[in-house]
């Protein structure tokens, strides 16, 4: 399993960039980043400084949006990442909740990420793309042997079938192994109709991750309260669901609606911030579920549940008070232990993988 690290772009810069080296010391590969122009500073800037003072880190935003800036400009940004660091970039990609709705916009359409996605992905590799209206474009400079994969993120059902059909990958923006695995079922049969492979699609759940000490209940209840503005930006995702498909139409599991009957509104201001004020309306239970918290031994566990549903990578939310601590403590006591072959020393590669299991509600 790839392990990534998720950040704001808080200033100062520098202070992401070395998180990101940390990072990557302990064995993650991935970095990524919010993209939302107004509450942070630009992404795109900050990941060549962290390309160039890291080795085998990819990065890319989670997730940047079709309409903040044009496609060409996005593709552009990551071909010349990607031309100058080595195709160590990734397009993360949705609707844009925040990015779009602090300037007074709606977030995107499903049709306009799809031609979007399509565009970004052709121009970062260089080939030619349709900009729209007819106008085609080509980057001259690109080089032979560029990539670009797009991934997207999804929750509802005809973006999870979008996902399966387009996608490189996908981005599930929770940890819950019920919803983890529902979600992928539909992400892979859409794959599967569309003629691809199942593997075709990349698997990257995302979430904040908390390391205690131990499973005091004082412990957990400061886990919980670190991480329970989670809930509240799901939230957000989940209220629009309920919005266009109604909370018992079935479309959706009720195991991921259910928790925001309690929701009262959102203050962007806050967004993605411990002690946001607009999230008391997410319970415990949504905590436990929809991230990792406790023990090392705890991760391990439920990492180890979601790669039996096919998760190729997991990407923690450091949005805390332990980021370092968290950090250091996935390198030393979860990532080598999660990816142990079977009977092996931690460290040592996965050998096989666990067969489907069906996961408890």
């Amino acid at each position: 399993m790839d392990f990534g690290l998720v950040l704001q772009t808080d200033p100062p810069a520098s202070e992401v960039v070395g998180l990101m080296k940390r990072a990557e010391a302990g064995g993650f590969t991935y970095g990524w980043t919010f993209d939302s122009c107004v509450l942070w500073q630009e992404p795109f800037v900050i990941y060549s400084r962290i390309l160039a003072e890291t080795s085998r880190l990819t990065v890319g935003p989670m997730v940047t949006n079709p309409s903040t800036r044009t496609w060409e400009v996005t593709a552009s940004a990551f071909a010349t990442l990607n031309d100058m660091y080595g195709n160590r970039t990734v397009c993360g990609i949705g609707r844009g909740d925040s990015a779009m709705r602090v300037a007074g916009r709606k977030p995107n359409t499903l049709a306009r990420i799809s031609e979007a996605m399509k565009a970004i992905r052709a121009l970062g590799r260089g080939d030619e793309a349709d900009l729209g209206g007819g106008t085609v474009v080509k980057f001259p400079w690109v080089r032979d042997g560029a990539q670009l994969p797009v991934w997207m993120a999804a929750y509802g059902p005809k973006a999870l079938k979008m996902t399966g059909e387009e996608a490189d990958g996908f981005i599930l923006q929770l940890a819950d192994p019920f919803l983890t695995e529902w979600m992928v079922k539909a992400v892979r049969e859409a794959a599967v109709a569309a003629g691809r492979a199942p593997s075709d699609v990349r698997i990257c759940v995302a979430a904040p991750a908390y390391v205690t000490e131990d499973d005091s209940p004082e412990a957990l209840a400061h886990a919980r309260e670190q991480c329970r503005w989670f809930g509240g930006m799901v939230g957000n995702h989940v209220a629009d669901l309920v919005s266009r498909y109604g909370a018992d139409s079935g479309m959706v599991p009720q195991e991921l609606t259910d928790y925001i009957e309690a929701r009262e509104g959102y203050d962007y201001a806050h967004h993605g911030r411990v002690g946001n004020p607009d999230t008391t309306f997410v319970p415990d239970e949504i905590v436990d579920r929809f991230c990792l918290i406790g023990p090392a031994s705890a991760h391990i566990d439920k990492l180890n549940r979601l790669r039996a549903l096919g998760v190729d990578q997991f990407a923690l939310y450091a949005m805390h008070d332990a980021r370092e601590a968290v950090i250091d403590a996935y390198a030393g006591d979860v990532i080598p232990l999660v990816n142990a072959g079977p009977g092996g020393r931690p460290g040592q590669p996965a050998g096989t993988e666990p067969e489907q299991a069906t996961a408890p509600a």
